[in-house]
């Protein structure tokens, strides 16, 4: 073959110009499909099947331009026109490829600075929320494995540290396959989703996944898995992997080592028990709780080894010895468990904050919490839950300003937390700021409108400022629990306004209407009726009920429960009854408990300085309550409260504490 004269036959027959014409034209047509159909809306089906038939279309436009020519009188074959004629060319075809690139390069940047991307949205082209798999299962009584395999992806997915991950928590306030997926993926703050549902028969699970862009609906990528219960840990680690391939992320050689590491079980009934286990962990409440405990126990006891299961059952161990069984039976569960796990996966990072937690909730030693919290953190620093117990240290460590601001970035990962907001709140409040406290309030309150004990702390910070009025105002047609805060706050508020009728009316309902009341409200309710007998002078009946919160509150601490409220009501009890060396004992007690909790500390002092103040001596009480005073704590002691609160009313008088009362806030 001549080459020269077949590349001259190639310009002669404008095969060139064909070409390029086609290039430009295509490359507009492709601009025009990606940037505008997306605006009306319209199927990303559509997008594709226009850039296949350019690509396709290609080669036969060369083929025709090579058989073909374009003349005055119309189109003919190549050979039977004259070279020396008049036929396509001369400079129009020029003035079509500039004004089609111009338009193309125009929707190139347009598209780039002005359409919905990632940074226009605030949302980060690596940032990602793994909605709700929807439960395809006949027996309804698994739709508990759709939450544990969510769980699991994103528990891989929060060891990648070049990734945005939303927690579970925000994500599970949404369906399945949401309708308006654009707004979902804004509220949560994110440009990506995975959408996923299973299917679950025997030991035979049906996974089924797609990761879309949701600010252009784009479908990225989607997988259909058939496996085996044991082997869903391969699904688990390759949807982690393709996803962050998919969105770019930078992987280090540890990400990838614990990405791809295996759950450490290969007994179906384990895996199964150990997911069940974390469906029930994201919900809140001690009979979820215990259930949770319960098939951790179940997982571990098929399967010594299995180590995530350890740590799973360790968490929940010490959450459930924080708060209600403070007994040392509960303690040696939660050490054992958090023990195991770190002994059997050292470097997991689930191991790690179990560990954490179990310093933190039953030991609370700070230091060592935070220790291995910090831990958990690098290999996992998109776990929310392990940020904000971090956060959660530090401030009762007396890092303040520092708890704050990592609670903030917790809020972008789990943007719909109210858990998050409402911390956010009582760390303001206890700097006594309380404008921004009550501004992280109204944000728990636009997730949970209904949530009464976000009501009631709000509703405290106006009281804490003196304004009896408006806090009465938020809480006097709210029916409250009478097992919650809110239900204390709400009886300290009449008693502030010296409604002691009222409180007896109230208390004295509950323990006629309500069955299987918990010993510390009847412990509480004698201590009510005892100080409500003393606003009517009958000093011999307050005594009488004075004896039998007594007898109660031993009771609770014989039974294991040396926890501080219980040591707290007692210390108000001892004090009316004028036992000083009981007063004296207890105030050292709760003094060493929290001699190392800056955050707990200071409201113990002022309940010390309040048990001293009865036995009249301010002596006592006064350096406590001046630091009470002078420090952020849980619901910080605000001049104002000195002012309203009738327990002051002994020492009201006296110069030095008129001096704290009446200091400026």
């Amino acid at each position: 073959m001549n080459l020269p004269k077949f590349f001259a036959e190639l310009k002669r027959r404008n095969v060139y110009k064909v070409a390029i014409a086609y290039g430009v034209v295509g490359w507009l047509l492709v601009q025009v499909a990606t940037q505008v159909f997306p605006f009306f809306e319209i199927p990303n089906w559509a997008v594709r099947l226009v850039v296949l038939l350019i690509v396709i279309g290609f080669p036969i436009a060369l083929v025709i331009a090579w058989a073909f020519e374009l003349t005055p009188e119309g189109i003919k074959r190549t050979e039977d026109v004259d070279p020396a004629g008049k036929h396509f060319g001369g400079g129009a075809w020029i003035y079509i490829v500039l004004i089609a690139a111009a338009l193309s390069v125009g929707l190139f940047f347009l598209g780039r600075y002005t359409a919905p991307t990632s940074k226009n949205s605030g949302a980060s082209e690596k940032s990602i929320a793994v909605l709700p798999f929807e439960s395809l299962s006949e027996d309804k009584a698994n739709a508990y494995f759709a939450d544990g395999i969510q769980d699991e992806i994103l528990a891989r997915l929060s060891k990648i540290a070049d990734l945005k991950v939303i927690s579970r928590t925000s994500t599970q306030k949404y369906k399945s396959a949401p309708a308006n997926l654009r707004d979902v993926a804004q509220q949560l703050g994110v440009a990506n989703v995975l959408e996923g549902s299973v299917q679950k028969a025997a030991d035979q699970v049906r996974v089924t996944v797609q990761l879309i862009n949701a600010l252009n609906d784009s479908h990225l990528w989607a997988e259909t898995y058939d496996r085996k219960l044991v082997d869903l840990f391969q699904v688990e680690s390759d949807v982690a992997q393709k996803i962050a391939g998919s969105l770019e992320a930078k992987l280090t050689g540890r990400e990838k080592i614990d990405i791809a590491a295996a759950v450490g079980t290969k007994i179906p009934e384990a895996y199964d028990a150990y997911l069940h286990a974390r469906a029930l962990l994201n919900r809140q409440g001690t009979e979820d709780l215990q259930k949770a405990i319960g098939f951790s126990r179940r997982a571990v006891e098929l399967d010594p080894n299995f180590a995530e299961a350890w740590a799973l059952l360790a968490g929940a161990e010490s959450q459930k010895y924080f708060f209600p069984d403070h007994s040392p039976e509960q303690l040696a569960r939660a050490r054992s468990a958090s023990e195991t796990a770190l002994r059997l996966a050292p470097d997991l990072a689930e191991a790690h904050a179990a560990m954490g937690e179990f310093y933190y909730y039953c030991l609370r030693d700070y230091d060592r919490a935070l220790a291995e919290l910090s831990i958990a953190r690098q290999r996992a620093p998109n776990n929310s839950n392990a940020v904000l117990d971090i956060a959660l240290v530090q401030r009762r460590q007396g890092k303040f300003d520092a708890s704050i601001e990592l609670l903030q970035k917790v809020s972008a990962l789990d943007p719909l937390n109210e858990d998050v907001w409402a911390n956010l709140g009582r760390g303001y409040r206890g700097n006594r700021n309380f404008d921004q406290a009550r501004t992280m309030f109204d944000r728990v309150l636009a997730i949970a409108p209904d949530d009464t004990e976000i009501i009631s702390q709000k509703a405290e910070t106006y009281l804490a400022q003196g304004d009896l009025e408006t806090a009465w105002r938020m809480m006097k047609d709210i029916k409250f629990p009478p097992i919650s805060r809110g239900f204390g706050s709400y009886l300290n508020l009449l008693v502030y306004q010296r409604r002691y009728d009222d409180v007896f009316a109230m208390v004295s309902s509950v323990l006629e209407k309500e069955k299987n009341l918990p010993p510390i409200f009847i412990a509480f309710s004698h201590l009510s009726f005892g100080n409500y007998s003393r606003s009517k002078g009958e000093e011999a009946k307050a005594r009488s009920y004075f004896v039998e919160a007594k007898k109660e509150l031993e009771k609770i601490r014989a039974a294991g429960d040396s926890g501080l409220l219980a040591a707290g009501a007692l210390l108000q009890v001892e004090a009316r009854l004028r036992h000083r060396d009981a007063v004296e004992q207890l105030a050292a007690e709760k003094l060493k408990a929290t001699q190392n909790d800056k955050w707990q500390s200071p409201r113990e002092e002022e309940e010390i300085a309040h048990g001293y103040t009865i036995l009249g001596d301010f002596e006592r009480a006064l350096p406590l309550l001046k630091h009470a005073l002078a420090v952020p704590s849980a619901e910080s002691l605000t001049p104002a409260y000195l002012r309203i609160d009738p327990e002051w009313d002994p020492v009201r008088n006296d110069p030095r504490f008129q001096k704290l009362a009446n200091a400026k806030p």
